[in-house]
């Protein structure tokens, strides 16, 4: 590996799971990192989060050699000749600044800097590589230009080391930005200003120092094309300029020592495919900035993941070893890794406790089982009952709610719905438990079911489950809407009677352990679940959505709406907004029914916000939103999440416990 920057971190880490011992990474510097360590400043990225990446690195085999470079003391074909390396990978990004050509003859003692003078010195003194001293000392007005996080990353550091403003300027308008939004917000929460549409022409340089810079004003014409006017003109004064156009590679050593590698004529970086970081030479491989596509330390990191699957694959072959198509790339391990999460409920082992909720990620056996390959230990079935019951789905019946005003993604904080009960038989979801069962036999399926007040409809539904193979029922007493107009959910579990009458009737047909499910949309909802218990009930699941209006605009008329006639009903409100409401639910049953079992839901979208619930009381953890926030893979991070607490808690450390708030560390005082 060349260069010790996150995309050759990556891929030797990757390749040292795999296996491989002689792994040495050749590094120009003495500072480990790449740009991690060398331009990130602290209070963006600190190098202790990067020396922790080196260091397990490290502990996995990695050698790594400082003050090697490329051209200088080695070449490609001098690697793969004289010190007989199988494999090389490139990851020593771009060196060199881009710079306008008026800025030629200047330097920091004129008051300019590139981004490749500037954020190193500010990082080696953040990083403590270097005396505070020799910080770049900044006054009065600076301006940056270029639209980069490196350009906001100058900007932000600028403030830091004394600018009283900072300008950030660019030659396109706000849609071209190409930095990351928090970069971008925190400029502007220190007082950054944002000139779009200029053009570097002239500066100016008096007593050798710059005293002001002149701009052309830009465009963007009718058919896209980018024009500097040179009849509109500004000149601004300032103190110093931060040139962050961007990177590239122009040693001519280093282009020279890559030989035979093609490159790009336009870009002049290495030719690249992109599917597996390969070059045209079969034994090099290439990522991060030098590949031309990563702009970001994650996708850096993506790059060396990615070119060390291929290495294997390359290297295997060599030996006629065919490793597949399919990357299996062995994931860390740790003592946390060793924590056991199992648990068992009613005599019944769950690999973990997080499930899928009787919710739209359970539509169909096809996405349960989908589910239980990404790593979900138990999933409910989406409600059915008898033939005579089916029901028809309307669309759409799910809406983003309006309680986190207009954000998308894992920051939305409800949905509301207006789903009913699955719109397949019976006789299809007793199949899908009998092949789910027999595919995924350590995983938990827990049958929904739902009927009117009718003894022999609850007494067949359950038959029916339970012959299929269920590990476990859960009676749906709490859809809020659409079912109760016909009897069904709502309509019984608001009254402790029926809820009483209804586990008799489900737990005098079956020795499964019974679950019923129950609706917040009750006064009190103890008195719900302490006439489940009466009727036999093991436990419950608390709670269902809540009965909402989600919006009601200017003109009177509420939001979401159907037709000329603004008509619209309640719908079930879920996610991260009724979280509070579920915590009080599950605490409010444990404490004064401590025998019943509790599976938690509503607004579970994390580990910490999982752990929450189990120091409630609950004993397992249902979930539907924060999967249609993003998909089945969040089950890793939940896993993981909750390991990693609880590991951290078994230490008994009076930090942790004091000062720490889950995986969060105390706040850091940072550089103001």
């Amino acid at each position: 590996m060349i260069g010790c920057g996150p995309a050759s971190i990556s891929c030797a880490t990757f390749l040292a799971r795999l296996g491989y011992s002689n792994l040495i990474i050749l590094e120009k510097e003495n500072i480990l990192g790449g740009l991690s360590a060398t331009e990130i400043p602290q209070y963006r990225l600190p190098y202790q989060a990067v020396r922790f990446e080196i260091d397990l690195m490290c502990d996995l085999g990695v050698k790594i050699q400082t003050n090697q470079s490329l051209g200088r003391d080695y070449t490609l074909e001098s690697l793969r000749n004289k010190d007989k390396f199988d494999c090389i990978f490139l990851g020593l990004g771009l060196p060199q600044s881009k710079f306008n050509s008026i800025f030629n003859g200047l330097s920091a003692r004129n008051g300019f800097y590139t981004s490749k003078d500037f954020l190193p010195a500010v990082s080696r003194g953040s990083k403590s590589f270097e005396s505070k001293a020799n910080f770049p000392k900044l006054y009065g007005h600076v301006i940056v230009l270029g639209a980069g996080d490196t350009a906001f990353d100058c900007a932000t550091a600028a403030i830091r080391c004394g600018a009283k403003r900072v300008s950030v300027v660019f030659r396109r308008g706000f849609n071209n930005i190409r930095a990351v939004p928090e970069e971008v917000n925190l400029a502007i929460e220190e007082k950054c200003e944002l000139m779009p549409f200029m053009s570097p022409h002239n500066i100016n340089v008096e007593s050798g120092h710059i005293v002001s810079m002149e701009f052309y004003r830009t465009e963007i014409d009718d058919d896209g094309h980018f024009i500097v006017d040179s009849e509109q003109s500004i000149k601004i004064k300032c103190q110093f300029v931060i040139s962050a156009f961007g990177s590239s590679l122009t040693d001519p050593d280093v282009i020279k020592a890559m030989h035979p590698l093609k490159m790009n004529e336009k870009t002049g970086l290495p030719l690249v495919n992109v599917d597996d970081m390969s070059t045209n030479i079969e034994w090099v491989y290439c990522g991060g900035d030098l590949a031309g596509v990563s702009e970001t330390t994650v996708e850096a990191v993506n790059d060396g993941k990615t070119a060390a699957w291929s290495i294997h694959r390359y290297l295997q072959a060599k030996h006629n070893n065919d490793v597949g198509s399919i990357p299996r790339l062995p994931r860390m391990y740790t003592p946390i890794d060793l924590v056991d999460i199992s648990i068992d409920i009613c005599g019944i082992r769950f690999p973990n406790p997080f499930g899928l909720a009787s919710a739209p990620p359970t539509t169909t056996g096809a996405m349960i089982r989908r589910a239980f390959q990404a790593g979900w230990a138990f999933a409910l079935t989406k409600t059915f009952g008898l033939d005579k019951d089916l029901v028809t789905n309307v669309s759409p019946r799910i809406i983003r709610g309006s309680t986190s005003n207009h954000l998308y993604g894992p920051h939305l904080s409800s949905f509301l719905n207006i789903e009913l009960i699955s719109e397949k038989t019976a006789t299809y979801w007793c199949r899908c438990i009998s092949e789910l069962k027999r595919d995924f036999p350590e995983n938990i399926i827990i049958a929904s079911i739902m009927a009117k007040y009718n003894q022999d409809d609850w007494i067949e539904l359950t038959r029916m489950a339970t012959e299929a193979g269920a590990d476990a029922l859960e009676l749906n007493l709490s859809c809020p809407h659409g079912m109760g107009e016909r009897g069904m959910g709502l309509a019984c579990g608001q009254n402790p009677q029926m809820v009483e009458d209804i586990c008799k009737w489900v737990k005098s047909a079956t020795t499964l352990p019974v679950f019923a499910k129950l609706t917040p949309n009750v006064t009190e909802i103890v008195d719900i679940a302490r006439a489940a218990q009466r009727g036999g009930a093991n436990g419950v699941t608390v709670i269902n959505t809540v009965s909402s209006l989600m919006w009601i605009q200017s003109d009177g008329n509420p939001w979401p709406k159907v037709g000329k006639e603004a008509r619209t009903t309640y719908g079930g409100m879920s996610g991260n907004a009724i979280r509070p409401m579920a915590l009080r639910a599950v605490s409010a049953i444990a404490r004064a029914l401590p025998e019943l079992t509790i599976l938690a839901t509503g607004g579970i979208d994390s580990a910490e916000s999982g752990l929450q619930f189990l120091y409630a009381g609950a004993s397992a953890l249902q979930i539907g939103s924060a999967v249609q926030n993003q998909d089945f893979t969040v089950i890793q991070d939940y896993i993981t999440g909750l390991k990693t607490l609880l590991y951290l808690k078994s230490l008994k450390d009076e930090e942790y416990d004091k000062k720490w708030n889950f995986q969060s560390p105390p706040t850091p005082i940072h550089q103001k």
